[in-house]
Formats: structure tokens, sequence, C-alpha cells
């Protein structure tokens, strides 16, 4: 969610941001690594992200992700993106994660409006993930 938030707040891809972190790692471990879960979450969702915004608008009403506040932004795109592509993490766990963020970092009224919006979008989940594992994958076949 800082890596997100960050990308935003200094304009740059949230890949980008992964790999200069790679960098900076190597000449000063201050900088702290970053997981391997955590960059597939982050180029996952650097990859799908005008569709992820695309769901998390089809469900604000009254509202414009724009006009969202940045961490509200971040914990709804990175919740989404785990809703549709983490298959070995319940959905129930990415909603009450991404409330529990909202709760430390952003608004008081936050918490209520992430938990209503997320779970409308995990909904949708069990779909957009039948969906993805029955996607034919790339044959290691070369004719």
């Amino acid at each position: 969610m800082d890596l997100l938030f960050e990308a935003e707040a200094k304009k740059v891809s949230p890949a980008q941001l992964v790999a200069e972190r790679r960098e900076y790692v190597r000449t000063d471990e201050s900088v702290g690594t970053i997981h391997d879960y955590t960059a597939t979450v982050i180029e996952g969702l650097a990859g799908d992200q005008a569709q992820i915004d695309a769901v998390i608008s089809s469900h604000l009403r009254e509202w414009t992700l724009e006009r969202l506040p940045a961490v509200d932004r971040a914990i709804m795109r990175l919740a989404t993106w785990e809703l549709f592509n983490s298959l070995d993490v319940d959905p129930i766990v990415v909603v009450d994660e991404a409330v529990e963020l909202a709760k430390e970092l952003s608004t008081d009224d936050s918490p209520a409006f992430v938990n209503g919006v997320l779970a409308k979008i995990a909904e949708l989940a069990p779909q957009v993930r039948a969906a993805a594992s029955a996607e034919p994958r790339p044959s290691d076949d070369t004719e």
C-alpha cells in the first residue's frame, strides 16, 4: 500500500518504484527489501490498473476515484487486485485487511466507505477468479 501511495505522489509507475527500491537496497540496507509477493502484486496491479480503476469507479456512488483520499485509492486498488488475483487469500480476509488499513491510515469515514465498496467488488471475485483460471495458458510446445 505504501508503494502505491508513494508512486502516485511521485507520479511514477509503481513497478518503476519497486525496481528502484531493489537497486537502492544493494547499497543501502536501511531502505528495506521488497518481498517477492509485494513485487508480484505491484507489477500485477500496474499491468491491470486501468481495469482495477474501472471496477472501483463503477462501485463508487456520488464519488469519483480522483476525489477519494490518495490513501483510500491505494488501499482499494491493492485490495481489488488481491480480490481478483490472490487465489490463496479469502476475499473476506482481503476486505478486512483493507478496512484495518483504512482505520489506521485514513479518515474516520474511510473504513466504512472502503468496506462498502470492497464488499460489492468482493461479490465479483469468484467469477473473476474462475474466468482467470479458465483462460488458456501459453503452451511450452513450439511447433
